[in-house]
């Protein structure tokens, strides 16, 4: 599971968006009946058929603790949300986020805030180049609001940036479908693989150190900006709700 769809894009064959940046991670043992589970949901949600599927996969080899959370707009609650504002409540010394678009709702970006009120090292990842228009232009007013609150935002620059990970303190780390954005957490059927282990989380944090080198912080207000994206940018965040 991960940030991958069937494409040419995802194979870097798109030359505007360059070569493709994507995290996945494959699962073993238990936590595959977890992702199975929430597969055979949406299959019998979309068609009515019940899947027979192995519910009793064996144990992996020197496994890890891990949950897969899944989220979509069936859900009683909103489970995308609450999985973000989780995560930012019980960081402690450090929370990255990548994930390509940044359309948050209130009660996440306050979140974020919090965090880095509290000295905890809180960056988001973003991608530097564009594939839809209009989450794009509304990231700007988004970025905007958030100048002073400690957050840090990067612009991944070698080519696009698809993934979607989490790295929480040293202890876990999350691989998933879940973008920091309105319609990723209330509208769209999304899963993400939760690992809880140092080993992994170390992994994932050189991974994105590198993710990191290879970015520029974006640090520019949005009255630098030219004028065009200066008045698109407000329009387009009118549209949040649904991107």
């Amino acid at each position: 599971t991960g940030g991958f769809n069937f494409g040419d894009e995802y194979l870097g064959r798109n030359p505007r968006l360059g070569p493709w940046r994507d995290t996945m991670v494959r699962l073993e043992g238990p936590a595959v009946a977890q992702l199975q589970a929430h597969f055979a949901e949406d299959w019998h949600w979309a068609t009515g058929e019940s899947l027979n599927l192995n519910w009793r996969p064996k144990e992996a080899a020197n496994g890890a603790p891990a949950l897969v959370l899944a989220s979509g707009p069936a859900d009683a609650r909103e489970t995308g949300s609450l999985y973000f504002l989780h995560a930012l409540t019980c960081a402690r010394k450090r929370i990255w986020i990548a994930s390509p678009y940044f359309t948050p709702d209130p009660s996440l970006m306050n979140a974020m805030r919090l965090a880095a009120a509290r000295g905890v090292d809180v960056r988001v990842i973003l991608a530097g180049e564009r594939d839809h228009w209009l989450v794009w232009l509304a990231g700007f007013a988004f970025l905007d609001e958030m100048r002073g609150s400690g957050v840090r935002f990067y612009r991944y620059r070698p080519g696009f940036m698809h993934q979607k990970v989490v790295l929480i303190d040293d202890t876990t780390a999350a691989v998933g479908s879940h973008n920091l954005d309105s319609r990723s957490c209330r509208l769209n059927f999304e899963a993400s693989a939760l690992i809880f282990d140092p080993g992994f989380a170390q992994k994932v944090a050189a991974m994105l150190e590198a993710d990191f080198a290879a970015s520029t912080i974006d640090a520019r207000p949005l009255a630098d900006q030219p004028v065009a994206l200066r008045i698109a940018a407000p329009v387009a965040r009118l549209f949040a709700p649904i991107l």
